[in-house]
């Protein structure tokens, strides 16, 4: 596997990327030597989890589940305080990880595609040729989603037809030039490539980077979410807990620990079937970095994700610890609590009042500590039952790049639109609801390269 890997390696670092100089590409170097041919090389390369399973992060930075102070604040790289603060020039002029990083693993995952088709599928191979061939779809699909959250605008079906998409790059041809489209082609390329991935993964994976049918629902059922076809979000939601509904019991956690929830890279988290890591940022990694006052006193005492989820600091501020990956990396991949969440709001939203908090109490009962009674919800109508849902999803889904997934689609409604502010240096900063400045700019270096639009900012 070794050799394999460094195969990976070696195409990511220069050899076929789309970033290649020219002086490198006027080399002439053994491609027999460098580029994938087999089964095994192609695994190799979406395997390369560094790059195929990490994704958009400054999603956190500019969400409100987060805060700094004036005095950290400053000392934050110009990208992460732009975002913190919304401002109109996020990049100065540099490039981004966060662009980078999903097109790297969309280039690795186009480079399998065109590379499997060379390989005759027989009774032999099958299995595995379906499965790296569905891999290699599903990494296209979740980057494609994830990229269209930061740097394209919020989905509205009357409008996604007439607006900007982002550049959709099917094949591992670097001189081919990829325009924008429109959102729907964005989305329909997203839900094409997830569905397709569906029929030929497996269930569940043996390791925790490797595709599966269950993240493939996960993330169409994310997907359809954010779309607002609650029919179909509900439908792939189901379809991920008919695989995997078990939650954890907080209570057979050791909250006092630095991280006290289970690896989801090794397995060991039952929520996680597949990890995805959100790009680290300082702001997102640092213990100068808090947790909202007002989120954070949504907690119960009683709930033990206030003792899970958070570390306290000095002078009444806390910061997070509840990462499911274990660490200071963000974990942002579909789980089984988020599965329920987002059934329960689809339901709500269809008035099927009693189903939807049936799913809200089966995930906040496993939260809550067994010495105390749960005080189970119910919903006086379908306004009440939705805030109950929605309150509950920040609360549960914190730092995981979702609340800004949900600002965005909620913005739309304008029960559930608000309006964020922020101050640094004594300037306010406000983030008005379906502001331009819910969709980044795309980089620079991206757009000088490409000659691609720039988002309005």
């Amino acid at each position: 596997m070794k050799k394999y890997l460094t195969i990976a390696y070696m195409i990511l670092t220069g050899v076929i990327m789309p970033s290649c100089k020219k002086e490198f590409l006027d080399k002439k170097p053994n491609k027999a030597l460098l580029v994938p041919t087999t089964l095994e090389d192609f695994q190799a390369l979406l395997d390369y989890a560094e790059v195929m399973n990490a994704t958009v992060g400054l999603s956190n930075v500019a969400a409100d589940d987060l805060y700094r102070t004036d005095a950290n604040l400053s000392s934050l790289e110009a990208t992460e305080r732009n975002s913190y603060l919304w401002n109109a020039d996020i990049f100065e002029g540099a490039s981004s990880k966060d662009w980078s990083t999903p097109y790297q693993a969309i280039f690795q995952a186009n480079v399998v595609l065109d590379g499997i088709r060379n390989i005759a599928r027989n009774p032999g191979n099958q299995q595995d040729w379906d499965r790296i061939k569905g891999s290699a779809l599903f990494f296209r699909g979740f980057e494609l989603y994830h990229l269209s959250q930061l740097f394209a605008v919020p989905y509205d079906v009357n409008t996604a037809s007439s607006v900007l998409g982002i550049p959709i790059r099917l094949s591992s041809d670097v001189n081919i030039i990829a325009g924008r489209g429109t959102l729907q082609q964005t989305y329909d390329r997203v839900l094409q490539d997830l569905t397709d991935a569906a029929t030929l993964l497996p269930d569940k994976s043996s390791a925790a980077n490797r595709p599966n049918k269950a993240a493939a629902y996960g993330y169409l059922s994310r997907v359809y979410l954010t779309m607002g076809a609650y029919d179909k979000a509900v439908q792939y939601a189901t379809s991920y807990l008919g695989i995997s509904n078990v939650l954890i019991d907080y209570n057979t956690l050791t909250a006092s620990t630095a991280r006290p929830l289970p690896n989801g890279n090794t397995n060991a988290n039952a929520e996680v079937l597949f990890v995805v890591m959100l790009n680290g940022y300082t702001f997102v990694s640092s213990t100068t970095t808090f947790v909202n006052p007002a989120l954070y006193a949504q907690y119960s005492d009683n709930d033990l994700r206030k003792t899970c989820f958070f570390a306290s600091r000095s002078n009444g501020n806390y910061t997070f610890k509840g990462s499911y990956l274990a660490s200071a990396t963000s974990f942002g991949g579909p789980a089984t609590d988020e599965m329920y969440l987002t059934r329960a709001e689809c339901y709500a939203r269809q008035g099927k009042l009693t189903e939807a908090m049936q799913d809200l109490n089966t995930v906040i009962s496993k939260r809550w500590k067994k010495t105390a009674v749960f005080p189970a919800f119910t919903a006086a109508d379908q306004k009440d039952a939705l805030n109950k849902i929605l309150t509950e999803r920040r609360k549960e889904l914190i730092n995981r790049g979702v609340r800004w997934i949900d600002l965005r689609r909620l913005n739309r409604d304008p029960v559930y639109a608000i309006s964020l502010q922020r101050s640094y240096n004594s300037t306010s900063f406000i983030l008005q609801p379906n502001s331009n400045r819910y969709t980044f700019p795309i980089p620079n270096d991206e757009i000088m390269s490409s000659g691609i639009e720039q988002n309005n900012r």
